[in-house]
């Protein structure tokens, strides 16, 4: 909701400047050039995000998305002890996480949403827990090995070399996990005081 009012916010307020200055025609005229190229981005898109799904749906018949979970398992119940006694909520937890390290952030969503409703279901509380909390922060931090979405954008805007950005990748999406998780430590031992 508070998105559509911004949105609206900006277009009135584009369309009001437009008036005031006499450029009507030139702020139509960038309205419709940036919707035609809001269609072509989200088709380019589209077809990434299927290519890279189905590549994450061929990973799960095959068996190597669980062997992937059995790798991720050890280091994940270290992360979220409360969570680690419920086997579902581990195999939430490493499919989520194991989508995001595909770059598949719109896989991992329903993922880690299910994680949660089954953290809140094992602690019998509404409130967020400290391993949810955790889990927030690691999906807004998205450590990635093949960051897909962001290649797929980059070829749709016409990118020589789509995937030369991985070392860059790499570096910020391992420093922003664990300054995340960091944070989250510490102000976990720091909020219970």
């Amino acid at each position: 909701m508070a998105m559509s009012i911004i949105w609206l916010m900006l277009l009135l307020l584009a369309t009001l400047t437009g008036l005031l200055t006499g450029s009507t025609q030139a702020v139509g005229a960038a309205a419709l050039s940036g919707a035609q190229s809001a269609v072509t981005l989200v088709f380019s898109m589209a077809g990434a995000i299927c290519l890279w799904s189905a590549l994450a749906k061929l990973m799960d018949a095959s068996g190597l998305m669980q062997k992937l979970t059995r790798l991720l398992r050890p280091a994940l119940r270290r992360l979220f002890p409360d969570a680690a006694g419920d086997e579902r909520t581990m195999g939430f937890l490493c499919a989520n996480l194991s989508a995001n390290l595909l770059g598949l952030g719109n896989a991992a969503t329903p993922m880690g949403i299910n994680a949660v409703r089954r953290m809140q279901a094992v602690s019998g509380t509404a409130e967020a827990t400290d391993d949810m909390c955790l889990l927030i922060v690691m999906n807004s931090a998205s450590v990635q090995l093949i960051p897909s979405t962001v290649a797929a954008l980059r070829a749709s805007l016409g990118a020589a070399s789509a995937f030369d950005i991985l070392p860059a990748v790499w570096l910020a999406s391992s420093v922003s996990v664990t300054s995340g998780i960091l944070a989250a430590r510490l102000l976990r031992r720091w909020w219970r005081r």
